[in-house]
């Protein structure tokens, strides 16, 4: 587990409410299948961020409460959406355009391995058997301006996702930006890993416990 009774960490919303904090306002930004998701429903007091999914929907709302379900309208992850004001629809072509044009700011991933030089890989443990094709995300992490990473710091397993170098085939080679965990904000950086942020709680050698790669500390503040 990546956590313990004495180390809780945030919970899966509070870390896509923190990503969000991070997102600049007017953002054009592609939300990937799972936690990533749940940055939709945290918008800052201030700010428009405009949602993109591949299958064709510009303006993308967060889900929608139960029993209000459009069968017709769905994300990518074919995962039943809302549309906000102004949304546009267009095909799944003109969707790859915007993607592979870099007319989108950042694109929120999950992942099952992040090396330290930001190498992403999330679509496939290589084992027989596994899904077959990347599909859209290498065209997200290539395209788009920035990626942030979305996930928990460890597998279901406890085994680290951050890692000195990729054991599963690639998404994209130095692609990743950033990373949220429920233990902590992570930069990558040419020297590695730079903690940005610790989770409430949460001990910072207690997240290098938990990390297969050097980690470099959160900056001292200016009071300490």
């Amino acid at each position: 587990m990546s956590t313990s009774d004495a180390v809780q960490g945030w919970d899966r919303e509070a870390m896509a409410r923190r990503l969000a904090q991070d997102i600049p306002n007017g953002s054009y930004i592609n939300l990937g299948i799972g936690i990533p998701e749940l940055v939709a429903k945290f918008v800052p007091e201030g700010r428009t961020f405009i949602y993109h999914t591949e299958n064709g929907l510009l303006g993308m709302g967060p889900s929608p409460e139960e029993d209000q379900e459009d069968p017709e309208l769905i994300n990518a992850g074919k995962r039943h959406v809302t549309a906000n004001p102004g949304a546009a629809y267009f095909h799944h072509a003109d969707s790859f355009a915007m993607i592979r044009g870099g007319h989108l700011d950042l694109s929120i991933l999950g992942a099952m391995q992040i090396s330290q030089a930001g190498d992403l890989a999330n679509w496939s443990t290589g084992k027989p058997g596994a899904i077959p094709a990347v599909g859209g995300a290498m065209d997200l992490v290539a395209g788009v301006k920035k990626v942030f990473v979305l996930t928990q710091h460890t597998t279901k397993t406890g085994e680290p996702k951050l890692v000195e170098s990729c054991t599963y085939p690639l998404t994209g080679q130095g692609v990743v930006d950033r990373i949220y965990t429920d233990l902590a904000v992570i930069e990558i950086t040419p020297a590695g890993f730079q903690t940005i942020e610790l989770a409430p709680g949460v001990p910072f050698e207690h997240v290098q416990g938990m990390t297969g790669a050097q980690l470099s500390p959160p900056p001292a503040s200016p009071s300490e």
